[in-house]
Parts: C-alpha cells; sequence; structure tokens
C-alpha cells in the first residue's frame, strides 16, 4: 500500500523505549500538501498515497505503529518525555537502500502526553513543512516533510484551530534523549541495545572499534559541530534546543520556535519561552556542547566498567568540541567569503563582517548575497563606511590566493542564498492558510526551496520586513 517497504528495527529493541500503540483515527482526513519529489525519492506510490494513510485512519501493510520514549533536559531542566503527540508508522526501506523513519505528528494521545491532546494545528504543521524544505535546499542536514494532512477537528490553544497531521521523515528519531532516558531507567541491557541500535543506522564503521560507545559520541559530536555551524551560516535560530530535540544522526528536528534572522544580531531570540536567552543565536554551539555533555554522561556506564576511567575518557572526548566546531564554522565561513585556502587570520575577517552587520543593523542573508552579486550592502549610505575595512581585508585576502571577488563569484552565489524563510513571510503565509488560501503558502514553498537561484517573480521574498512587518516572537504551537 503506498508502496512502503516496512522493516522496523526500533520495534525489536527493549521494550522499556516504547509503546506500541496505532494513531487514533481523525474525522475526516483531507490532503492539504504532498512532497511529490520527497515521496518519488522515497520510491513511494503516489496515487496510493491518500489521506487515510498519512492521518493514520488506515495503516499501510508492514507498519508497526510505536510512540518512543525519551528524556531531555528542558531550559536546563531534566524531565521524562516521549513522543507526546506522535507515532512512529515504522522503518521504510528506499529503493537505493536507505532507512527512513516515518513518522506521523501530531497523531493523538500517547502514555507520553501527560495533559497535552496529542493533536497538532494546522499552522505549526505546514512551518514545520515549509522550513524542514527550506533546510533542505540550503543543504543542511534535516528532517523532511512528505505531507501535511486536515483531520476535520478543532484543536484548542488560544484559540480553536483547524486540526492537522504533519508526515515525517527521518534518517531515525534517536535523540540525545533518547540515551537520557535508558539511563535513567538504569536499564542497562536497554541502553547496550539502544547503542548498537544507533550505531548500526549512524555509525557503523565506529561499531568495531575498541570503544564503540566513546565512538558514537565521537561521531555525534563531529555532526551537531557541522550542523549548528550551518545553522549559523544562514542566520538560524532553533528556538528550543533541549536534548530531545538533538538527534544521533546530526539532523535538524523540531522547527517549533525557530526563526531566520533579518537584521543581522548575535544575541537574537524568538521564541517566546525563552525569556532568558538560553538559546539566542550566539549560544547554539555553547548549548549543542552543553547537551553533548549530557550525551557523554547517559553513556559512561558502557564507556567503561571502570566509572572513574569513563569519565576521564568522556572528559577528554567531550573537550575536544569547541575545536571541532570552530573548524566546521570556519569552513562554513570560508565558503561565504570565497576563501579556497586556509590562514589564520580567517576568523578575524568574518567577524570584522559580521561586527559591521551587528553595529549598522544590516540584512544578515542580504549582506551575504551583496557580496556575492557583487552589490552595494544593503544598509543606509550614511552607514557603507562602516563596511570599508572589511572590504578591503576581504580583497587583499582574496588577492594572497590569487582571486578576486570577481572569479570566486561562482562560488560566492553558491555558499550565500538570496532567499530564506523569513518569519514574516512564514507569518502571512500560515495565517492565509488557517483560512482556506494556500496559495500564498504554496508560493513561498516555492520561493524558499530555490534559494541560491531565485526567479525574477521570486524579487519579493528577498526583502527585509517593514517595521510593521517584524515578527518578535514565534511560538511551539503545541
Amino acid at each position: 500500500m503506498g508502496g512502503f517497504r516496512f522493516d522496523t528495527s526500533y520495534a525489536r529493541l527493549p521494550e522499556s523505549l516504547f509503546t506500541r500503540l496505532p494513531p487514533e483515527p481523525v474525522r475526516a482526513p483531507r490532503l492539504v500538501v504532498l512532497n511529490e519529489a520527497l515521496a518519488s525519492d522515497l520510491g513511494l506510490d503516489r496515487p496510493a498515497l491518500t489521506a487515510d494513510i498519512f492521518s493514520g485512519n488506515r495503516l499501510p501493510e508492514g507498519a508497526t505503529p510505536l510512540a518512543q520514549a525519551y528524556a531531555g533536559h528542558q531550559f536546563g531542566h531534566f524531565a521524562r518525555l516521549g513522543d507526546g503527540r506522535a507515532v512512529l508508522l515504522g522503518e521504510h526501506l528506499t529503493p537505493d537502500g536507505r532507512r527512513v523513519d516515518i513518522q506521523l505528528k501530531g497523531s493523538g494521545r500517547t502514555p507520553y502526553s501527560r495533559s497535552g491532546d496529542g493533536r497538532a494545528a494546522l499552522g505549526p504543521m505546514l512551518r514545520e513543512y515549509l522550513v524542514s524544505e527550506a533546510m533542505h535546499a540550503l543543504g543542511i542536514p534535516t528532517t523532511r516533510s512528505l505531507a501535511v494532512v486536515a483531520t476535520g477537528e478543532t484543536v484548542l490553544r488560544d484559540r480553536p484551530l483547524p486540526g492537522a497531521i504533519l508526515v515525517r521523515v527521518a534518517a531515525s528519531h534517536i535523540r540525545v534523549g533518547t540515551f537520557q532516558h535508558a539511563a535513567a531507567e538504569g536499564d542497562r541491557p536497554a541502553l547496550q541495545a539502544l547503542l548498537a541500535h544507533a550505531l548500526a543506522r549512524h555509525a557503523p564503521e565506529a561499531a568495531d572499534t575498541a570503544r564503540p560507545a566513546l565512538a558514537l559520541l565521537m561521531a555525534t559530536m563531529e555532526k551537531q559541530a557541522r550542523l549548528v555551524a550551518q545553522w549559523m551560516g544562514v542566520g538560524f535560530i532553533h528556538g528550543v534546543m533541549n536534548t530531545d530535540n538533538m538527534t544521533i544522526s546530526g539532523e535538524t528536528i523540531d522547527y517549533g520556535p525557530c526563526a531566520f534572522m533579518d537584521a543581522f544580531d548575535p544575541g537574537a531570540v524568538f521564541s517566546s519561552i525563552d525569556r532568558g536567552g538560553r538559546y539566542a543565536f550566539m549560544n547554539q554551539p555553547v548549548i549543542a556542547h552543553w547537551n553533548l555533555v549530557r550525551l557523554a554522561e547517559a553513556l559512561l556506564p558502557l564507556i567503561d566498567s571502570e566509572e572513574d576511567k569513563a569519565i576521564v575518557l568522556a572528559n577528554e572526548a567531550i573537550q575536544r568540541f569547541p575545536a571541532l566546531f570552530e573548524d566546521a564554522w570556519l569552513h562554513v565561513f570560508r565558503a561565504k567569503l570565497g576563501l579556497s585556502a586556509a590562514e589564520a587570520g580567517d576568523k578575524d575577517l568574518v567577524e570584522m563582517f559580521l561586527k559591521a552587520m551587528a553595529d549598522t543593523g544590516a540584512d544578515y542573508t542580504n549582506s551575504f548575497r551583496a557580496l556575492a552579486e557583487g552589490q552595494p550592502m544593503p544598509v543606509d549610505p550614511r552607514d557603507e563606511a562602516a563596511f570599508g575595512p572589511f572590504l578591503a581585508a576581504w580583497a587583499a585576502r582574496l588577492e594572497r590566493e590569487g582571486a578576486t571577488a570577481d572569479r570566486v563569484r561562482p562560488r560566492l552565489l553558491a555558499a550565500n542564498p538570496a532567499i530564506i524563510p523569513r518569519n514574516h513571510l512564514v507569518e502571512q503565509a500560515l495565517g492565509r492558510a488557517e483560512g482556506g488560501d494556500l496559495q500564498p503558502f504554496r508560493d513561498l514553498v516555492a520561493a524558499v526551496t530555490r534559494p541560491f537561484a531565485p526567479r525574477l517573480e521570486d524579487a519579493r521574498f528577498r526583502l527585509p520586513p517593514r517595521p510593521e512587518e517584524r515578527v518578535q516572537a514565534t511560538f511551539c504551537g503545541t
């Protein structure tokens, strides 16, 4: 049914890691949006991909629905969590041999719902569809969105809203918090089984090392260093970097109170619940490191049977993260400046540009794109002088490579997007969609999935918000 080929290895793990249950049926499922390109890539049969399947009203053959258990540090506080409004249908095997999770988000109550209703509203599910597909187009590892289905039901948040279910595709949904759950249970066999499962799916080369748990930690650190550096490169703020929102696969997951910056502000916070700025733009690498320390703590029993030795080994590993991140960050920003070699002063050069942007309130995306297109900086002419020292230093840096801005322009255009999902446009499109008009949403999806090669008709999506259009806060949607 639908071309799904399920083989759910997660369902063969100890049952302390999940609960088997079907999604709750919905009243009147209707397919709102289907990702045709992703469906084709997964080898799925388009005519058979119906609203009944994507709502959970009808299970595809071979599906083994379950809700995963996990824990997490939410704003620094440990909590027992789990899939409170999601069900994993199964692991689909693609024609080219990949194994991916197919999950329904907003599919009803589970044992982990606590006081929640297990449902989702249309706006937040369309937001995740739009932003995750934009991230994929930007070349940043991410979960993907296969479809959004309207349920024909109403959910109550701050007001009644149309209900919906998102069909999410991921390399897996194993989180730092999944390991924290197994460790908190004191269930060493489950922790060991989870380790073996994670290694098989995400770091098979580490399985035969002398210390597989330590090797998984290192592999996860490297992936997360690259991921957060890529976020920084496009001005993305995740908004809720709890340990249950950090994957072992290195994919971006859970697009709740996320945002892309307009004017550059290193301290930018958009999440309405982040009152202390814990997950501000500039804090993301620090929080990634903090989260990885929590992963190391959960893995200690498997790193070495002697706790003191395990702690020493874990500390030695985790202390490498700042250097890993700086290397990844420099790799991203050298590409954004068209540099092909490394020099000791490159970090200072990047920071000179960022400081000029911060001092002038320049638009983050449009400033880098102006470099790529050979255009003036997008600031008031009175502020252009602030960029003079950087532009002179950048020209000299390129000259030392035997290059000029014109010669590296193809590299610059490939590294600096012209279009991002700007917050005001996202909010406008979602508001119209909730009222039944999906055309602005479709137009925005088409634009953000061509970020490096904008069409002439996409010029309006490149404009920063007017003062009255600025979005000051974003919300998680639960």
